[in-house]
């Protein structure tokens, strides 16, 4: 009995700390853009922020993340209507999907240093170095959901989802659709304030 009430706090304890941990990355992102802004708008004054076009396979990559997310919303649907199956189908699309916008984000900064546009030493510039960091991070979240979604893919696999508790479908969803949003938001930043 007291096993089942500790699962059940745990349970409902899940959510609010995924929200917590969400609300905290966005914190963090937010501190990232105004230091870029700051440094922006120091450097333009004096005329030497460097300006660059963004490879266009971010715009790729974005329309990857976008049709992700529409994949892990099957995924939820799915789940609220049994059909485990279909949530593994789609998980697994949202992984695939997940991998591929890696790829395209390593290939845009390959065609960055193609460009001259280097993270850092000679010939660096702080709007590439801004670039460079605000884009890994993202990248870094998008692994950690990527580790979500292949946990999530197991745990259904292994049948510990059912159509009254699919929780963690729900909140791999959450933090999926997070990082999309986020990869959003931080594109037209990158693209509009340049």
């Amino acid at each position: 009995m007291a096993d089942e009430a500790l699962r059940e706090q745990r349970k409902r304890a899940a959510k609010p700390m995924l929200w917590i941990g969400i609300a905290s990355m966005a914190m963090m992102f937010a501190g990232l853009t105004s230091g870029y802004i700051v440094q922006r708008s120091t450097l333009v004054e004096s005329n030497s922020w460097f300006s660059f076009q963004i490879p266009t396979i971010f715009i790729y990559s974005t329309i990857v993340m976008v049709v992700s997310s529409a994949v892990m919303m099957m995924a939820v649907r799915a789940a609220r209507s049994g059909n485990f199956s279909r949530v593994n189908i789609m998980l697994f699309l949202t992984l695939v999907l997940g991998a591929l916008f890696a790829i395209f984000q390593v290939t845009g900064w390959s065609e960055l240093i193609d460009s001259k546009i280097f993270f850092t030493g000679a010939g660096s510039e702080p709007s590439g170095s801004w670039f460079y960091v605000i884009t890994l991070f993202h990248l870094l979240h998008v692994g950690a959901g990527l580790i979500v979604l292949l946990v999530t893919i197991i745990k259904n696999a292994m049948k510990k989802y059912t159509q009254e508790d699919y929780q963690g479908i729900e909140m791999a969803a959450i933090f999926w659709h997070f990082v999309d949003i986020l990869w959003i938001l931080l594109f037209l930043f990158l693209a509009i304030i340049r």
